[in-house]
C-alpha cells in the first residue's frame, strides 16, 4: 500500500492524514523519559546472508585457482577446463548450501548442525562435478591429487570460516543486532494470542518491546501476556522517534476498518514495517497473500521504503559519487568560500539544525549567504525576493544553489544523501504556518534520509514556499520519490539537477 493510497483512504474515512504529527513537534513528550536507551544499530539478516554467500563462493573459487598455481604451475596449464571445474564446484556448493538452509541467521549461530549440512553439500558438489567429468570423458585431463586436495582443504576452510562466523553471529545476537524490535498494537485476547504465537518462534528474531492500545484498561489491561501497555497509538509515534523500532503488528481484526484507518493515519509517517496479524482472523486468503513472522501469518500494510541491500546500495552510491563530486567541485567551493570571506565579516560556513531521517535533528552546512548579525538559524522568517539580510555574494550563491555545496560533507558523514527530500529548518513556514501544520502527512518525508537535491527540486519546486499550495506540491513530489526510489532514479535526478538550476524564479 502506497502513501498516496493511505491518504486517499483516510480522506474517504474522514480521518486527518497527519493525525499525531503535532505530537512530534511538542517539547514535552509522554514517553521521552520511559523510552528505551539508544539501541545498537541493527544488522540486516538479508545483507549478512548475501555477504556470506558471496564470501564462500569467492573462497571456493580462489582456493581452486590457488591450489592449481601451487601444485600444477608449469606442469598443467590452467585453461578453460580447470576454470569450468572450479566454477562448477563453487556454483553447486553455494546452491546446495542454500537449499540446505545454511544461509539463515539461525544456521550461522549453530555450528555443529550446520557443519553436517555443509559437509554433505560440499561432498555432493564434488560428486556431481566428478561424475560430469567422467561422463564427458575428460576426467583424465584433471589432476587427481589437485581434486583430492581441493576437496579436503576446501571443506576444512569452509568449516573453519563457519566456526568463526558462528561466534561472531552469537555475539551480535546477544547485543540484539539481529532482533526486530516489535510493538504490538491492540491488547486483549487477540494481543495475548499473537504474543504467545510469536514467542514460540525461537528463531523468528522478533523482540516485543510492549503493547500500545487506544482502549482503556477495562477493555485492554495494563499488562498483556507479560508485556506492559506503554500508551496509545499517538504515544507509539513518539516512542518510535526516541528509540529503535523495526516492526509494528496490529492485532485488530480486519473488520474494524475504521479503527485501523484511524491508527494508520498516525503511524504511516514512520520509517517502519507495519503488518496486520492474520493469526486469529476468520478470513482465510491464499498462502501467497501472507508474509510470515516465523510461522505466524501477517498481511503487509507498509514496508520501510529503503531496507536491506537498498540501504547498502544507496550508501555506497552516496559515498562514492559524493566523494567524486567533492573532488570535482573543490575549485568552485574554494572560490565561493573566498568570495564569502572577502566580502563580509563572519564565518564562511553557516550551520543550521534541520530535521533528518525519522525526525532526527542534524546539522547541515551551507556557505553563509546572510550578514552575520542577521543570520536566522531556525528559519523563523522566510527569505524573500530582495531580502536585505542577504549579502550580494549570498544572493548569487542562493540563486545558483552553490550555497548548498558544503552539504557534500554531510553526505560523507552520513547525515544526508545526494538525493532525497530537502531537509527543512525547524521553524520553516508557509503562509506563516509551520510546514507540518500545512500538509497532511508532512513528516512522511522523513521516512528516508534527506538529500542535497530531489525530485521536487528538479521539477521546479525549489526555493520559496510562501503558499500552502507550493508546499503541498513539494511534499507530493517527495512522497513520489520515496515510493519509487531506485539507483537509476537517483542518477536521473542528479544528472537533471544542473539544468534545473537555470530555473531561478523562486530562488532568492
Amino acid at each position: 500500500m502506497s502513501a498516496f493510497d493511505v491518504r486517499d483512504l483516510l480522506r474517504a474515512a474522514g480521518q486527518p492524514g497527519a493525525a499525531g504529527d503535532t505530537e512530534l513537534r511538542a517539547g514535552a513528550v509522554p514517553l521521552a523519559e520511559t523510552a528505551a536507551p539508544p539501541q545498537a544499530a541493527p544488522i540486516s539478516a538479508v545483507v549478512v546472508s548475501g555477504l556470506v554467500r558471496l564470501f564462500e563462493f569467492t573462497l571456493v573459487a580462489l582456493l581452486g585457482a590457488g591450489l592449481h598455481i601451487l601444485m600444477l604451475r608449469g606442469v598443467v596449464p590452467f585453461g578453460a577446463r580447470y576454470a569450468l571445474a572450479i566454477g562448477g564446484v563453487a556454483v553447486l556448493a553455494v546452491g546446495l548450501f542454500q537449499a540446505a538452509g545454511t544461509y539463515r541467521i539461525a544456521a550461522f549461530r549453530t555450528f555443529f548442525k550446520t557443519a553436517v549440512k555443509l559437509s554433505a553439500g560440499w561432498s555432493l558438489s564434488f560428486l556431481v562435478v566428478a561424475t560430469a567429468l567422467v561422463l564427458a570423458k575428460v576426467a583424465d585431463h584433471y589432476s587427481r591429487l589437485w581434486l583430492a586436495t581441493y576437496f579436503g582443504s576446501g571443506l576444512l576452510m569452509l568449516l573453519s570460516a563457519r566456526f568463526a562466523l558462528s561466534g561472531l553471529i552469537r555475539a551480535q545476537t546477544r547485543q540484539g543486532r539481529f532482533d526486530r524490535r516489535t510493538a504490538i498494537v491492540g491488547g486483549g485476547k487477540a494481543g495475548e494470542e499473537l504474543i504467545a504465537a510469536l514467542e514460540t518462534q525461537s528463531d523468528s528474531g522478533i523482540r516485543i518491546v510492549g503493547v500500545f492500545d487506544d482502549r482503556n484498561d477495562d477493555r485492554s489491561s495494563a499488562v498483556v501476556a507479560g508485556y506492559p501497555k506503554l500508551g496509545t497509538v499517538s504515544d507509539l509515534v513518539d516512542y518510535a522517534r526516541h528509540t529503535r523500532l523495526d516492526l509494528i503488528v496490529f492485532t485488530i481484526p480486519i473488520s474494524a476498518e475504521g479503527r485501523i484507518l484511524q491508527m494508520l493515519g498516525k503511524l504511516w509517517v514512520l520509517p517502519i514495517d507495519i503488518r496486520l496479524s492474520a493469526h486469529a482472523t476468520k478470513l482465510r486468503l491464499r498462502p501467497r497473500s501472507y508474509s510470515y513472522l516465523g510461522s505466524v501469518p501477517v498481511l503487509d500494510v507498509f514496508d520501510k521504503p529503503i531496507a536491506d541491500w537498498d540501504v547498502v546500495t544507496k550508501a555506497l552510491f552516496d559515498r562514492c559519487v559524493g566523494a567524486l563530486m567533492l573532488l570535482a567541485l573543490s575549485p568552485v567551493m574554494l572560490a565561493a568560500a573566498l568570495a564569502v570571506r572577502l566580502t563580509s565579516r563572519g564565518p564562511v560556513l553557516f550551520r543550521q539544525k534541520r530535521y533528518g531521517f525519522n525526525n532526527e535533528l542534524i546539522e547541515v552546512y551551507k556557505f553563509r549567504s546572510m550578514y552575520v548579525d542577521q543570520c536566522d538559524a531556525t528559519a523563523n522568517r522566510m527569505v524573500t525576493k530582495g531580502d536585505p539580510r542577504v549579502t550580494p555574494v549570498g544572493r548569487f550563491l542562493r540563486k545558483t544553489s552553490l550555497d548548498e555545496l558544503p552539504q557534500l560533507f554531510n553526505v560523507l558523514k552520513g547525515d544526508l544523501s545526494l538525493v532525497g527530500p530537502r531537509p527543512h529548518a525547524l521553524q520553516a513556514k508557509a503562509a506563516n504556518t509551520l510546514y507540518d501544520q500545512v500538509v497532511d502527512g508532512y513528516f512522511a518525508r522523513h521516512k528516508v534520509k534527506p538529500g542535497i537535491t530531489g525530485w521536487a527540486q528538479i521539477n521546479g519546486w525549489r526555493g520559496e514556499t510562501d503558499t500552502s499550495e507550493k508546499l503541498q506540491r513539494r511534499v507530493e513530489h517527495d512522497l513520489y520519490y520515496i515510493e519509487n526510489w531506485s539507483v537509476l532514479f537517483d542518477l536521473q535526478i542528479l544528472l537533471t539537477t544542473p539544468f534545473a538550476l537555470f530555473r531561478t524564479e523562486n530562488a532568492y
